[in-house]
């Protein structure tokens, strides 16, 4: 293995935005979360719903009445050449005389 190539690799203390502090390593050096597994809804068994700006009301708005699109087939390659032919005349079968 190479010397010299790999970062420092120093602790490094995380905090949390609820409080929680802990200490692990990180090339990066100290990091501030947002929200960590003491305060994440998954972890608590708390249900949370964070609505940033209304979003989740301007979708429901705007899907609340939203008319059901049906769905169209595909026309294939074959379908679109039949489509642009004109249609073949009978022959005139030739008298026999």
């Amino acid at each position: 293995m190479r010397e010299n190539i790999h970062p420092a690799y120093p602790t490094a203390k995380v905090h949390c935005a609820c409080g929680a502090t802990w200490e692990t390593r990180s090339t990066h050096g100290d990091l501030h979360l947002d929200i960590c597994s003491n305060c994440h809804p998954f972890f608590t068994g708390k249900q949370k719903l964070i609505d940033t700006q209304g979003r989740i009301d301007r979708f429901k708005k705007k899907y609340a009445n939203a008319p059901a699109t049906p769905s169209r087939k595909k026309a294939t390659k074959a379908a679109a050449r039949k489509a642009e032919k004109p249609a073949k005349k009978p022959k005139k079968e030739a008298a026999k005389a």
